[in-house]
């Protein structure tokens, strides 16, 4: 059965960082773009970050650039997000999602329509 599962969210101070992870079962995650999503209470889903075949070719929104760093770990088969410097407006729900290589991140990755497999999503709450 092919799922994706988050973890690593939760409450922290604004400046400080979080890690979250996206393990992947019944298929593999190299074989297909990545996206990261989030969606505050009353907002629409926001593509977060974008990254397919390596880590250079990885697109990031502006509101997150400099502060989050995607990156993949193929012997688990999992995908992470650091996020450091958070604040208060990255407050969301974060869900991760898979999509068809060739190419997805290049030009309207951020819409959520182009992923094929989606986590759950795990809370992130930035507060002081």
């Amino acid at each position: 059965q092919v799922q994706l599962v988050e973890s690593g969210g939760g409450l922290v101070q604004p400046g400080g960082s979080l890690k979250l992870s996206c393990a992947a079962s019944g298929f593999t995650l190299d074989d297909y773009a990545v996206g990261w999503f989030r969606q505050a209470p009353g907002k629409e889903r926001e593509g977060v970050v974008c990254f397919e075949y390596s880590d250079e070719n990885t697109y990031y929104t502006d509101s997150v650039q400099g502060r989050f760093i995607a990156s993949r770990d193929i012997a688990k088969n999992t995908v992470t997000l650091q996020m450091n410097g958070l604040k208060p407006e990255d407050t969301a729900v974060y869900f991760c999602a898979t999509g068809i290589l060739g190419p997805l991140c290049l030009s309207g990755w951020a819409e959520p329509t182009r992923y094929n497999h989606w986590g759950q999503g795990t809370q992130v709450t930035v507060s002081s």
